[in-house]
């Protein structure tokens, strides 16, 4: 399903692409013939995609309705126990939240902040802060991002940071990217062990712990990049390790399609490549919003503080400059 990747990429033909969880129905166009009333995208700046001035959006609802902790506390005992029994190491478990708000999928799009940003009408709306891999000059490199912690709470930094659960998860997926990375690349190493970076929603602000691993991309893959993102998709970030059987587990224990949701999109320009992972993410679903969110679970996880790290990333990144915001 990927060809078409692989057939830009060896005429260096810039292009768009979005892929699935199960790279079941990717979507592969070539930028200049993207569909501004189909799809709009912003890359840090890269973007089809003239953000005119505009009235500010006013007043707007965002309420969230998460199933309940018995519901969670089910799903999380199951994964806890393929943990148990070495079936696993790490595996992302993640749910759809319905939401209502007064705003539009487009309008999210158009007013949200975040380096990495997708709508297609009438599906879903991404706002990601997660980069999945960039490649220039013959270098490629990851940067996973495992580790979120409300940024109000006295001493944030220092506690994600020291926290022994959010330190093994971490490192469990630096270990996989690093691995991942190594099917693709040579003189792969890691160049930055758990970095913060800062993320504000419209009502408060999460820190996010990141890592980049960085390597040198074999010979001929930039000319077939449909093998290369193959070999490296679902990304470790959102599946788990080792990444095969803990895919399975997560189909087994979620029960529910994920999705474009934890998928990648990102773009080609004939010489580099930028892509992002599918996280915050909006998609409507027979007429209602639902919000797929979720996070990394271990033998070390409390259900309690899951549970709240899964409602916890619903939001919208809009700033609230104004009084009324619900």
């Amino acid at each position: 399903m990927l060809e078409k990747i692989s057939t830009y990429s060896k005429s260096k033909k810039p292009f768009l692409f979005i892929i699935d969880f199960d790279k079941a129905e990717p979507v592969i166009v070539p930028i200049d013939k993207v569909d501004r009333g189909e799809i709009l995208f912003d890359f840090n700046g890269l973007s089809n995609f003239q953000n005119k001035p505009e009235k500010k959006i006013g007043d707007f609802v965002f309420e969230k309705y998460p199933l309940s902790f018995r519901e969670y506390k089910t799903k999380f005992n199951k994964i806890q126990e393929h943990l148990k029994a070495g079936n696993s190491y790490l595996i992302n478990l993640t749910f759809p939240t319905r939401i209502s708000t007064s705003l539009t999928l487009k309008q999210i799009f158009i007013h949200s902040k975040a380096p990495y940003k997708l709508w297609m009408k009438d599906k879903f709306v991404v706002f990601s802060p997660e980069p999945f891999i960039t490649i220039e000059n013959g270098i490629i490199s990851s940067y996973p991002m495992k580790g979120t912690i409300n940024a109000s709470i006295p001493d944030a930094e220092k506690i994600v940071l020291e926290d022994e659960k959010e330190l093994a998860e971490h490192s469990t997926i630096v270990d996989l990217i690093r691995n991942d990375l190594s099917m693709v690349a040579d003189n792969v190493e890691l160049k930055k062990f758990r970095y913060i970076s800062r993320i504000k929603t419209y009502n408060s602000e999460l820190l996010q712990v990141s890592s980049q691993i960085s390597g040198v991309v074999r010979k001929g893959l930039m000319e077939n990049i449909g093998d290369l993102f193959s070999l490296l998709l679902p990304a470790g970030s959102i599946s788990g390790a080792p990444k095969r059987k803990t895919v399975e587990i997560i189909k087994e224990v979620e029960g529910y399609d994920r999705g474009y949701y934890t998928g990648v999109f990102g773009y080609f320009d004939g010489r580099k490549l930028e892509s992002a992972v599918m996280i915050r993410f909006i998609e409507n679903i027979n007429g209602e919003n639902y919000f797929k969110s979720g996070g990394g679970i271990t033998i070390y996880s409390e259900c309690e503080s899951e549970y709240k790290e899964l409602i916890d990333k619903v939001y919208v990144p809009i700033n609230r400059n104004h009084q009324g915001c619900k």
